[in-house]
């Protein structure tokens, strides 16, 4: 059973589109919720061929787009809403990943039959990883923690610590997204957010804190996010798992638009290596 873009409506804030994937058998499977990472989005990529993996490996597969990402209900995949995009930041998208949780293991969720809601995975890719850590450390319910080429501090990126004066003077910076040539713009509402929940908002804090399983995932030649980032959350939490992959990059392999049939092998090494970790 394959169910993309489902609409999860809020009340107060934007709604989010979520796909699930699973065989439909009335067994209590474990659920993993997939979180993208910066630019990003569920559709990304080979991401529908990673979900049909853990799908046939007996698991309950989430992926959704988080509500600020630049998506929309209409047109889910890349950037038409950049508005929303410019009002996006981490407390968003963990208060997402919140909502995520809440319909999953509500007694309403049309295929609660399907899941073992006391059987939670959260893996996240990129920034989606920093979320997922944070989200872990504060969340009961999640009861193993992935990351897949996860940054290790939101503190440390180079949108937190560049150009401040200028960016809280004009109100937005722009980032350019190579592939689609689009001006992405960056409230000020963004670092004034991140200041305002320090706090709560810390990795390394939260890495420390989290006690459930964890594996870090991450490429050694990670051009985008450094595998030192990946032996620091590792530092973290000493209990944690690292593997790292060879002769790959910050996508293992992939790239979007995705037009075979198969994951590229370093990704589907990665799979493996996830779904052995959440079925051990």
């Amino acid at each position: 059973m394959i169910k993309k873009n489902q609409v999860l409506d809020r009340k107060t804030e934007k709604p989010i589109v979520y796909d699930t994937f699973f065989k439909e058998d009335q067994t209590k499977k474990p659920i993993v919720i997939f979180c993208h990472g910066y630019k990003g989005f569920k559709d990304w990529g080979s991401w529908d061929l990673v979900a049909k993996a853990f799908m046939a490996s007996d698991l309950f597969f989430v992926k959704f787009n988080f509500s600020h990402n630049g998506g929309t209900i209409e047109e889910p995949i890349d950037f038409p809403d950049l508005e929303a995009f410019a009002e996006n930041n981490y407390t968003k998208e963990l208060n997402d990943l919140e909502s995520m949780l809440d319909v999953l293991v509500s007694e309403n969720f049309e295929f609660k039959n399907e899941i073992n809601p006391h059987d939670i995975t959260v893996i996240g890719h990129s920034r989606g990883g920093g979320i997922a850590v944070l989200k872990a450390s504060e969340d009961a319910r999640i009861t193993k923690l992935i990351s897949w080429a996860s940054v290790s501090d939101f503190g440390k990126r180079g949108t937190m610590t560049s150009d401040l004066e200028q960016w809280k003077k004009d109100g937005v910076k722009y980032v350019i997204n190579g592939r689609t040539k689009q001006q992405m713009p960056h409230n000020y509402q963004f670092y004034e957010d991140y200041k305002a929940n320090e706090a709560r908002l810390s990795i390394p804090s939260a890495a420390k804190k989290i006690e459930i399983p964890y594996l870090i995932v991450h490429a050694t030649d990670d051009p985008s996010v450094s595998f030192a980032e990946a032996e620091d959350l590792h530092r973290f939490n000493d209990k944690s798992e690292l593997s790292p992959v060879q002769n790959s990059n910050h996508v293992f392999g992939s790239s979007h638009p995705w037009k075979e049939e198969v994951l590229p092998k370093a990704l589907k090494d990665v799979v493996k290596k996830s779904v052995q970790f959440i079925t051990a």
